[in-house]
């Protein structure tokens, strides 16, 4: 499945709004329907409490895994399955970090392996670049799709 312009504009909003911090969200939807859910990152939060452990929000996000179930459970009623997750690199380029694939495969692979993966770079406040991502099952690990 792939992204809808509007919930590309949506997620670009989202990006460019939260720069210089990483912004994370999820987009679900049915058919056509696409829904972007902008998801709050509490990274500066948990940093506070542990500083010697997480890095600041412009490096990494955190997502209350309470409120991200609350948008699956939600979808699910409605039908609706995971289209994809995303997050914004602030100042550096699109690329799926080693941080990144393991916050996605906790377990060996992902919680939603049909989801792509999308990671939007903003540079000086600006979109500068997206690239979309996708697990693979043979491979087991995720790969880059072309635009």
């Amino acid at each position: 499945m792939s992204l809808t312009e509007d919930a590309i504009r949506q997620i670009f909003e989202h990006a460019v709004r939260t720069y210089p911090d990483e912004c994370f969200g999820v987009v679900t939807g049915k058919g056509p329907e696409q829904t972007v859910h902008k998801c709050e990152n509490i990274q500066n939060k948990i940093r506070e409490k542990d500083p010697g452990r997480y890095t600041d929000s412009r490096t990494g996000y955190f997502v209350d895994r309470k409120k991200f179930d609350t948008i699956i459970s939600a979808a699910e009623r409605r039908g609706e399955k995971v289209v994809a997750l995303y997050h914004s690199h602030p100042d550096i380029e699109a690329y799926f970090s080693s941080t990144d694939i393991e916050a996605q495969t906790v377990f060996g692979e992902p919680e939603f392996p049909e989801a792509l993966q999308i990671v939007v770079s903003v540079m000086n406040g600006k979109i500068h670049d997206m690239k979309r991502f996708k697990w693979d099952r043979d491979k087991r690990c995720f790969i880059t799709l072309k635009s």
